[in-house]
């Protein structure tokens, strides 16, 4: 007899050789942008999308400065989701960090597994 599988019930970030959780799994929600404060003082976005897929990337948009990004609205461009910052329209890559508007600018992403 297995056990029944269960859902996940946390989000955690991969921090150099560690899993930092984050926030409960049901804080997710497909279209909708969350900000979490890491533990060296930056700021992380985390997002879901509607297959369930979490995607983790920096909060701060590098061309204001200002900890935006989880406020973003999300997209997909070329079969690629981006979040679009919610100040300049700027698009980034949730995948690469790769700003598709400007190939000389990135921002940080993270690994997030769903536990």
């Amino acid at each position: 007899m297995t056990a029944p599988m269960t859902a996940p019930t946390s989000v955690q970030l991969r921090l150099e050789d560690d899993w930092f959780e984050v926030c409960d799994r049901a804080r997710l929600q497909p279209g909708r942008g969350i900000a979490a404060l890491l533990p060296d003082g930056r700021q992380a976005a985390l997002f879901i999308d509607r297959t369930g897929r979490a995607y983790a990337i920096d909060n701060r948009d590098p061309f204001t400065g200002a900890a935006v990004l989880s406020r973003g609205l999300l997209g997909a461009a070329g079969g690629r989701p981006f979040v679009a910052s919610p100040l300049l329209k700027q698009r980034f890559d949730l995948e690469t960090g790769r700003c598709l508007d400007d190939d000389s600018v990135t921002v940080e992403t993270h690994t997030v597994r769903l536990a």
